[in-house]
């Protein structure tokens, strides 16, 4: 199999319980002898990214060939893509993750950019649902680039948040990088931050919660996530910034509606995708909680 330059610094096995399915399968991987570039390595080995990888041929080390899932597309041409992201997507391969993306699943419906992720010019998280653009050529993904640089795409977000804000709209300015503690995390504490501007308003108050739209200015990672959690009001459901909930599964964050100029004609498109099942349903079945 071969490694993406986006595993690069990551561990053998680490690599192969993710291609393989457990731990346990790529244990007895590496016992077998897993080859990398032809040499056998260790377990712990890090690999740089671009390697083969070759497995012995034991039955129980079949490679477990990915359902690739089916992506609902909410406008496409032969420039531009919109898709409707469903939650617990990953967007495209990276450490610790390979197969069964987004990338995977449009296929030759991308082009431009990185190969290791053709068209993608922003990302959701993979818990977040709803609305990303991408790009079907090479001009069409520079051009998107631009708009995105330029702050031209405009998100527009719903989420349900704890707690009740102090007032009905609001602006958050605060500067975001990795976490100087923890590197897996986004924070406010950070030795590489960067301009980070999220919008709010209020659209539903409940007793204990509110669901906001959200609209970004700058489009950061976890950016929405960590401003919330700043201002306490962490979004529902998040196990990172806030609490997980179990009767729910993932954050209520949901990307509802995008706008921007297409990148060719400019013509300007405007698209919204509807609460998914998962989130209306939460709130229909836990109003006497909110």
């Amino acid at each position: 199999m071969n490694v993406p330059s986006t595993a690069a610094g990551t561990r053998l096995d680490k690599f192969l319980a993710e291609a393989l399915g457990s731990r346990a399968a790529a244990e007895r991987a590496v016992t077998a002898g897993a080859l990398v570039d032809g040499i056998a390595r260790p377990k712990s080995h890090r690999l740089e990214g671009g390697e083969v990888v070759t497995l012995a041929d034991e039955p129980e080390l079949v490679l477990i060939q990915h359902e690739l899932p089916e992506v609902p597309i909410a406008y496409e041409d032969e420039h531009v893509l919109v898709v409707d992201k469903p939650a617990g997507l990953v967007v495209h391969s990276g450490a610790g993750h390979s197969g069964d993306t987004l990338v995977d699943a449009l296929g030759d419906k991308l082009a431009g950019g990185d190969p290791e992720r053709p068209g993608i010019v922003h990302r959701l998280d993979r818990d977040t649902s709803g609305l990303m653009a991408a790009a079907r050529t090479d001009e069409a993904y520079d051009l998107l680039s631009q708009l995105v640089r330029d702050r031209a795409l405009e998100r527009t977000y719903t989420a349900l948040v704890a707690g009740r804000p102090r007032s009905r709209r609001g602006r958050i300015d605060a500067p975001i990088g990795r976490d100087r503690h923890d590197p897996t995390r986004i924070s406010l504490d950070s030795d590489s931050l960067r301009d980070a501007v999220t919008h709010f308003e209020v659209e539903e108050l409940f007793d204990r919660h509110a669901r906001l739209r959200i609209q970004l200015e700058t489009g950061r990672m976890h950016q929405i996530r960590v401003h919330l959690a700043a201002i306490d009001l962490p979004v529902v459901g998040d196990p990172v910034y806030g609490r997980s909930d179990a009767t729910l599964g993932r954050q209520f964050l949901h990307a509802a509606e995008l706008a921007f100029p297409h990148p060719i004609t400019g013509e300007r498109l405007e698209l919204r995708s509807e609460l998914p099942n998962d989130l209306a349903s939460y709130l229909v079945l836990n109003q006497h909680k909110l």
